[in-house]
């Protein structure tokens, strides 16, 4: 398997810290930056053109909606997959608008390697405690 480059964006310290022990275990990936705002990781997704770029939705500076739709078009074979801990159905619908997975903070611990290697594959996931909120996803990312 080749190897995933991973740019992290993410304005917690302690969720960077706990989002690069989670990823590092995978041996095929890589993170090749971490971010602690939107703007910056705009400014790496366009020099480095990440195979996935994870995104908080409440970064500073650049929040990640706003950041994920210029990212598509200055990397537009970067997958992009949402780690938020925002539940609001509207928000949820624009990310995956943008993006190929939406992961809830809560299920990260059990959903993100897995949604990472979906994006990887060009499917589409929603973490499961977003199910029941009527969200449907399309089977592979438009």
């Amino acid at each position: 398997m080749s190897q995933v480059s991973i740019l992290v964006a993410e304005d917690n310290e302690l969720w960077r810290d706990f989002i690069g022990l989670t990823l590092r275990i995978e041996s095929s990936f890589e993170i090749i930056s971490e971010v602690v705002d939107g703007l910056q990781a705009v400014l790496i997704a366009e020099q480095r053109q990440p195979t996935i770029a994870l995104l908080d939705i409440g970064l500073p500076r650049l929040n990640g909606l706003d950041a994920a739709r210029s990212i598509r078009e200055i990397a537009p074979n970067t997958k992009i997959v949402f780690l938020s801990g925002d539940q609001d159905v509207e928000v949820v619908k624009a990310a995956l608008a943008v993006g190929s997975g939406y992961v809830l903070k809560s299920d990260a611990g059990d959903d993100l390697v897995t949604a990472i290697h979906s994006a990887v594959r060009g499917e589409r996931v929603l973490s499961r405690q977003l199910a029941g909120l009527g969200i449907t996803l399309d089977q592979e990312e438009k």
